[in-house]
């Protein structure tokens, strides 16, 4: 029977992504939902990138993007983005890959394959959320990155529960459409990494790094 197993908002922190995957027993047909905001702010973001494609050579892994890589991604082109990415946690990220243009030789092609959210039966996987005024299909990509408030307040038109990051809470938020793990790891020192652990019988379960 398989699993999903959320993780998001790593933040260049391999030792808390490493210490949490220590307290789940991983089973071979999990399937890892890795939501975003990989890197920035933490020291190790080119490790947790590492760690996470390890991941997926054993288990099924699907890799969503966030705010940090789409800001990564957009930088060279758009000087907002480029401001984002050297005032909210980018030099680390660059220093961890020894080099602004390392980052796309060594990982170039993960980078560019991250996916903007991922749906099945029962959830819909997301970094930040979605706009509540639009379908699915009507999604701003930006939105799906960025989005706060409208959303976590909001209720949304799907069937789905939303599994999502990029908003930290002081623990998982909580509400019968909608659930938020970010806690802030790589923000605040003392923040744990959460992952939340899907059963196929509904069980909810959280998982936390010391």
């Amino acid at each position: 029977m398989s699993r999903y197993i959320a993780i998001t908002d790593i933040h260049g922190e391999v030792h808390k992504l490493n210490n949490l995957l220590s307290k789940i027993q991983i089973k071979p047909d999990d399937i890892f939902v890795f939501m975003g905001d990989y890197i920035d702010r933490g020291k190790y973001s080119k490790e947790v990138v590492d760690t996470i494609i390890d991941i997926g050579n054993r288990n099924k892994a699907i890799y969503l993007i966030g705010s940090h890589e789409y800001a990564m991604l957009h930088s060279n082109e758009d000087d907002y983005y480029r401001f984002l990415y050297d005032n909210y946690g980018g030099p680390a990220t660059t220093r961890s890959y020894g080099g602004f243009n390392n980052i796309m030789k060594v990982h170039g092609d993960f980078y560019r394959n991250l996916k903007f959210y991922y749906l099945t039966d029962k959830y819909l996987f997301v970094h930040a959320g979605i706009n509540p005024d639009y379908s699915l299909e009507e999604q701003n990509e930006v939105d799906l990155v960025y989005i706060r408030g409208k959303f976590i307040y909001s209720k949304h038109n799907l069937h789905q529960k939303i599994i999502f990051g990029h908003t930290e809470f002081d623990k998982p938020y909580i509400d019968d459409d909608k659930i938020g793990i970010d806690l802030g790891c790589g923000k605040y020192p003392n923040a744990h990494l959460c992952g939340l652990i899907l059963s196929e019988d509904g069980t909810e379960n959280f998982v936390y790094s010391d």
